[in-house]
């Protein structure tokens, strides 16, 4: 039987290309979006990074104020630290949108007291893709001395994203959104925006977010980074010109469908549309035999019914929340695939409203 040897250390010269390797992936994060790469911080994902900018931020400010703004529209990733926070005593306004699910600047003006520490909008939403005025919504935050957070992660690699532009304090990006590897996000922080430490433990990311750095996803998200940046311009005119013929197709083929989201400002690959009279669920499953992957705009669950909260939001009645489907184009499909989609859809939607309850006169 042999023995085994004993694992030693790891070698300096190891330590020494994963530290660099680490440096090279924050630098091409930062060049990505505008940003120093002292600015920029690894996390698990995006939802550590939302994390982090609410909750750090909030222990930083407490005793500036107990106030925060965001929208009724974030992902849950916000919504879910903010009423966390507010189990501590801290005041959250959730904004409303419009019909669009776009946020109007002068809510946040209005919403905004000496007490407001923070401001969180996101940059587009996931789940209708409308994308939000965020430039003219830091703005106002400034203008009261107040801190801007935005969740980027379905912007990134969509169109271009500058720190500097918008005008964020904090930005949350995930690497799984633009084609890098899952279990890696990053948040960027301005310089001297005042927040306090989430992940505690060793001396990681400069004594700001402790734990061992994953590595080998940390170097995914920099490359992936890079290549969503150079290939960004040439895959939105792709995606959004199937997008548009996509939503057209559907909109003139089938009655009593409604696009959700902005006509205009969205994200180039998303479609979001309801039908009346049908449930998601029962489209995505014969949309799946169908090998169509797409995904429901109600976000049931197993132990909820409930629609999606942004499309209520957004004034649908249930019925018509329950009813949503959401389509997103990649750099893999081609118009083959939007064909095929037109052909097989509004025979799906006509067989399920045959069979329906919800269906007026039956």
């Amino acid at each position: 039987m042999r023995r085994r040897r004993r694992r030693g250390p790891r070698s300096p010269a190891l330590a020494r290309e994963a530290k660099e390797a680490v440096e090279e992936a924050r630098g091409r994060v930062a060049a990505a979006i505008g940003a120093s790469p002292e600015e920029v911080f690894f996390t698990a994902g995006g939802t550590e990074a939302d994390n982090w900018a609410i909750k750090g931020v909030a222990a930083a400010n407490k005793k500036k104020g107990d106030h925060i703004i965001t929208s009724s529209i974030e992902h849950h990733a916000v919504l879910h630290t903010c009423r966390a926070l507010e189990k501590q005593g801290y005041r959250v306004t959730y904004l409303p949108v419009d019909e669009f699910g776009r946020v109007e600047p002068e809510r946040v003006e209005e919403a905004i007291t000496d007490r407001t520490i923070f401001v969180s909008v996101m940059a587009a939403n996931n789940e209708i893709g409308t994308v939000q005025p965020v430039r003219a919504i830091a703005a106002i935050a400034h203008d009261h001395g107040v801190p801007f957070h935005t969740d980027a992660v379905q912007a990134i690699g969509a169109f271009p994203v500058d720190v500097n532009e918008i005008g964020a304090d904090l930005l949350a990006i995930s690497a799984h959104k633009f084609g890098g590897p899952k279990g890696a996000g990053a948040l960027y922080v301005r310089r001297k925006t005042r927040i306090g430490t989430f992940m505690d433990g060793g001396a990681q990311e400069r004594g700001r977010r402790g734990g061992t750095e994953n590595v080998p996803g940390i170097v995914g998200l920099g490359k992936a980074i890079d290549l969503a940046v150079a290939g960004m311009a040439r895959n939105a005119v792709r995606n959004a010109a199937m997008r548009d013929r996509l939503i057209r197709g559907l909109l003139e083929t089938i009655p009593d469908t409604r696009l959700n989201g902005h006509p205009v400002e969205r994200l180039p690959n998303n479609v979001n549309v309801a039908f009346r009279y049908v449930e998601g669920e029962s489209i995505l499953l014969m949309l799946d035999a169908h090998g169509i992957a797409a995904s429901t705009g109600s976000a049931c669950t197993s132990a909820s019914l409930e629609p999606s909260h942004v499309l209520t939001a957004c004034g649908l009645p249930p019925e018509h929340a329950h009813g949503s489907l959401r389509l997103t184009l990649g750099h893999r499909n081609t118009e083959e695939d939007v064909d095929y989609v037109l052909s097989v859809l509004p025979g799906v939607i006509k067989r399920l409203r045959a069979m329906s309850p919800l269906r007026e006169g039956t």
